[in-house]
This record gives C-alpha cells, sequence and structure tokens, in this order.
C-alpha cells in the first residue's frame, strides 16, 4: 500500500510580505481548558505547510508543563488531552504569527497572564490571528480597539460585553482588519487559516494543502449561518 508523500501537491507560488520576506516565526498560546480543535485545526494545516517551508512553532503557556483542554471550572471531567508548552510567556522568542485559540479556560482568572502576553507582544507581530472566544483575550488586552472583529456566536453577547470599543461583526465566519484575523466559533479557525494561507502565501498554497488535508474550504468570509441560528444581527 502506498502512501502519499505530504509535500506532493503543496508547493505553490509565494507572495511577500510587507517587508520583502514571508512569515516563517509562529506562535500559538495555550491555557487550562483551550478548545482542541481551535488550536489543532490551524496548526494541522501549517504542519502541512512546514513539509515545504522551514516554519517554527512556539507553544506558549505560563509555565512549561503540560496544558490539559480540561476547564479548570469543570474539575470532574475526565475525558480530555494536554500539550507540552516549548516556551512561556516570559520567554517567548521574537514571532512573526500569533495565534490565539478560544475555549472555556478564557474565563478563568489566570488567562490574565496570557492577555498580558498579548498586549505586549502585539506590537512586534506581523499577523494576530484569533479563533472563537480567543478573540476575547485580543480585545482584553486592548489590541481590538477600534478595529472589526468577530468571534464565537454562542458566545456572541459575553465576549461583545468585554469590550465595546471593538467594531463587532456577527455576520462573519472570519474578519481581517490590518494584520489582524479574527474568526467565528471552534471550526472557523480552519478556514480563517486557509484564507491567512491564501492571502500571505498564495491561493494556489492553499488550496493545494486543503486538498491535501481533504478539507473543503469555505472562502467566502461573510459566510455565517451561526450568525442566523442564534438571531444575531449588527447594528
Amino acid at each position: 500500500m502506498s502512501m502519499a508523500n505530504p509535500s506532493d501537491g503543496v508547493k505553490g507560488p509565494l507572495t511577500s510580505d510587507q517587508d520583502g520576506s514571508i512569515p516563517l516565526n509562529f506562535g500559538i498560546i495555550v491555557f487550562p481548558g483551550f478548545q482542541a480543535l481551535d488550536a489543532f485545526g490551524p496548526l494541522d494545516a501549517l504542519n502541512t505547510l512546514a513539509f515545504t517551508l522551514p516554519l517554527n512553532l512556539s507553544i506558549i503557556a505560563a509555565t512549561l508543563d503540560p496544558v490539559s483542554t480540561k476547564p479548570p471550572s469543570i474539575p470532574e471531567i475526565k475525558f480530555h488531552q494536554s500539550i507540552v508548552p516549548t516556551h512561556t510567556f516570559t520567554t517567548a522568542p521574537p514571532l512573526d504569527v500569533l495565534i490565539i485559540p478560544g475555549g472555556r479556560g478564557t474565563v478563568d482568572p489566570s488567562i490574565q497572564f496570557a492577555i498580558d502576553f498579548v498586549a505586549r507582544v502585539y506590537p512586534s507581530l506581523k499577523y494576530l490571528i484569533t479563533v472563537c472566544t480567543g478573540s476575547g483575550i485580543a480585545a482584553r488586552a486592548g489590541v481590538l480597539d477600534g478595529r472589526r472583529a468577530t468571534t464565537n456566536k454562542l458566545r456572541w453577547a459575553s465576549i461583545v460585553e468585554l469590550r465595546p470599543q471593538v467594531k463587532w461583526i456577527s455576520h462573519a465566519r472570519w474578519v481581517v482588519d490590518g494584520n489582524v484575523w479574527t474568526s467565528a466559533g471552534v471550526s472557523a479557525g480552519l478556514d480563517v487559516v486557509f484564507g491567512f494561507i491564501a492571502e500571505v502565501y498564495g491561493e494556489q498554497t492553499a488550496e493545494r494543502l486543503a486538498n491535501h488535508l481533504e478539507y473543503k474550504r469555505h472562502t467566502d468570509p461573510s459566510w455565517d449561518p451561526f450568525a442566523e441560528l442564534h438571531g444575531l444581527t449588527d447594528s
């Protein structure tokens, strides 16, 4: 039985970033109670891209101890997974792109360490990508003020009230405002990362990566049936 080479069909034209280079240094924040698909969906797309580009990944948390998807507020849960950080909030290297997942842990008081980190490093980033309620972390860090952004539609009201200075857009799968990419709930992380890859590394690269992962992309950022499901409207 033959298996496909992970690099088959991945290569494609790359677009230059503003300074003439493409972003290669990625970081992702993790915290107790992070949503698994928020993190691992985008990471798996980037895992595949890394077969053809020398990408670097930093997994960033409060400590180097394994970080579980188990929410701190629900300790009785037995079904969960953990990821091992590579850096702490104080030792993280310079990054081109920072990814912020959401999850139930975003409401735990310990999330303040992540909020402070985002506020500190954002000015040095080329891009910031949030998934689901991860936009709440970015909002509380103040980096979304005056920008258009979106978030998880089931948790819409609780996230929006965190930071009214943000121009929240309910009918959006993802929103791009400057160098900030925010996406809707959970599975939207895949769509936003493929949109990001298409913009930064080329549409052909994004399409070939999606085909390799056998994922049907939603390429319209305004496609969002979940806003209607939850009766959301934009003012």
